[in-house]
């Protein structure tokens, strides 16, 4: 079992990601889950608690963030999204 699972959001997968895979994750123990929105900048972060999804952070567009769990890092935002031309 993985310690923390990354889904990065399209218009054509958002809703198999939040109401599929994202219930699996937590069906299988993963503790720690993300959500990468590449159009709105976005970053949701997710705990499991009680075997349920906990949101711990939203962050958007060029945030410094630190959060679990790489929260030992700082992670600027800005780095992950494609340059806008």
């Amino acid at each position: 079992m993985p310690d923390w699972v990354c889904g990065i959001l399209s218009p054509s997968t958002e809703s198999k990601d939040r109401k599929v895979k994202m219930p699996i994750n937590a069906q299988c123990g993963v503790p720690c889950a993300w959500l990468l929105d590449p159009v709105a900048h976005s970053l949701e972060a997710y705990a499991l608690e009680g075997g349920a999804w906990q949101e711990i952070g939203r962050f958007a567009g060029a945030a410094p963030v630190s959060v679990a769990p790489f929260e030992a890092v700082t992670i600027r935002l800005d780095d992950l999204w494609a340059p806008i031309e």
